[in-house]
């Protein structure tokens, strides 16, 4: 992963999972800011009042900020477990609460932390995982001719178009990788036999799915 980009899940997403009658609810939402986490987690809390334990764990910054508890479960068994799992899937801004409802047979230790790490895998699934890429944000300006070839051009360097005006000429304006910049404008200028070149008005991130 490069400086300019980084993981994180494309959604606010639920699952949930049944253990020797244990109930575990894996949830996760994207988020910015502390304040952000803290405030699904007391969301969380105040829907499952009732359950046991509303286990949580939290990565911001590009993993510089972790939180992570274990809200009554033994130590070590639950919200580490949680986070390990945001840290394996190299995840950031995003929180993940695992509720539990008892069901009367003890887990263990062991049980505990593949149950846990069971309910945070299957959020972060549900979600989805985005690669949030810094990229340019270009326009070509072109005649009704030349618009014919730009849009298979750019899509096969990697930019995505995200809007187009239809004026005296074409304006097309996409989103292109920071990596792509010199292929795109080398191709360009040979499709148009020099009379065509990018303008580049600035950068912002843009999501990418991720195989998993």
């Amino acid at each position: 992963m490069s400086a300019d980009s980084y993981l994180t899940i494309a959604a606010e997403a639920v699952d949930e999972f049944t253990e020797k009658r244990s109930r575990f609810i894996g949830a996760i939402r994207p988020v910015k800011t502390e304040e952000e986490a803290q405030a699904f987690i007391r969301e969380r809390c105040k829907t499952y009042w009732d359950a046991k334990h509303n286990v949580y764990a939290y990565v911001l910054d590009g993993g510089n900020l972790c939180r992570f508890s274990d809200d009554g479960e033994p130590q070590g068994t639950a919200g580490i477990p949680v986070l390990d799992v945001l840290r394996k899937e190299g995840l950031t801004d995003c929180v993940v609460v695992v509720t539990r409802y008892f069901g009367g047979i003890l887990l263990g230790g062991g049980g505990l932390v593949r149950a846990y790490s069971h309910g945070a895998k299957i959020a972060v699934d549900a979600a989805g995982v985005v690669e949030m890429r810094l990229s340019l944000i270009g326009e070509i300006t072109c005649d009704y001719a030349q618009y014919g070839y730009i849009p298979a051009l750019l899509a096969e360097h990697g930019a995505t178009v995200t809007d187009t005006r239809f004026g005296e000429a074409v304006t097309v304006e996409f989103c292109l990788p920071k990596e792509g910049r010199g292929a795109l404008e080398a191709a360009l200028t040979d499709r148009s036999a020099g009379r065509l070149s990018p303008t580049f008005i600035g950068e912002k991130r843009v999501a990418h799915p991720v195989k998993r």
